[in-house]
């Protein structure tokens, strides 16, 4: 099996998206789109952006690697009845059977930054976008203090073995001059590319963040494998403890809620 597949599959991010709700819907709407829109959400999950942008009147394709994940994003499209989004089973790096120029947006939160194959992502999303159209991703920060999630992942990889030879972090899609060059390879000019930081919150009212820890540790793959390379080097109770820290030290709820926010790189490219 495909090693990112098998990643994704592994936990149930949509227990982790349900932190995400909240923000993946504000994160729609500052698009500003207008309808009709035809759009492709890759690496969407279970639909945290997929939905609010089918809710608002677009057509949508949600993209994922994860059967899991798209079972639960068709599960959630039809008790919403929504019944011009449709997910699907696909591979970032490359969109086989999606055809050049199909869709007017192009969007990635979060998702096809963790593709193995940074600049065949940047070709295929550049391939499939129709000409005028345009791209957008959402992206974490490497070594930022205030992107929670590079942070966590961060603290999770200083547990696990060395990836192997030839691996290219996620985080490097966070980085400006990286964008520009695997965007440029895939013909896009450097001046059609906009880079901001924006924040999105990590949220639930009735959850600690103790609790979140503890979802991302039963539910999110990554973190799951640093658990598991833990148990075996008896340093289990290392990674929780800095994982607890992390979420106490940047959740900004109250009475005993969770909202933590978190820094991440906005790129936008017009086509």
């Amino acid at each position: 099996m495909n090693p990112n597949k098998a990643l994704w599959e592994k936990g149930d991010f949509t227990e982790i998206a349900s932190f995400m709700r909240e923000s993946g819907e504000a994160f729609v709407i500052s698009l500003g789109i207008t309808t009709p829109l035809l759009v492709m959400d890759l690496g969407c999950g279970d639909g945290t952006t997929a939905v609010p942008l089918a809710l608002l009147g677009a057509e949508v394709v949600g993209i994922d690697i994860a059967r899991n994940l798209v079972d639960a994003g068709n599960k959630r499209a039809a008790q919403a009845g929504l019944n011009r989004l449709k997910f699907q089973e696909g591979d970032a790096c490359n969109l086989q059977g999606v055809s050049d120029h199909t869709f007017d947006l192009s969007l990635s939160v979060f998702g096809a930054m963790f593709a193995p194959k940074p600049f065949d992502v940047a070709k295929e999303m550049v391939r499939v976008t129709k000409p005028g159209g345009r791209i957008v991703m959402g992206n974490w920060i490497p070594n930022d203090p205030t992107s929670f999630v590079s942070q966590l992942l961060k603290i999770s990889s200083s547990f696990t073995p060395p990836p192997p030879e030839g691996f290219v972090s996620p985080m490097t899609w966070g980085v400006d001059a990286n964008i520009i060059e695997r965007f440029g390879q895939a013909g896009v000019p450097k001046e059609n590319i906009s880079m901001e930081k924006d924040t999105f919150h990590f949220r639930s009212p009735n959850k600690s963040p103790a609790d979140v820890v503890e979802s991302f540790r039963r539910f999110y793959g990554p973190t799951m494998n640093a658990f598991e390379a833990a148990q075996n080097s008896g340093k289990v109770e290392d990674l929780h403890a800095q994982l607890l820290e992390l979420a106490n030290s940047q959740n900004k709820g109250i009475d005993g809620g969770t909202s933590i926010p978190a820094t991440f790189l906005r790129v936008t490219v017009s086509l």
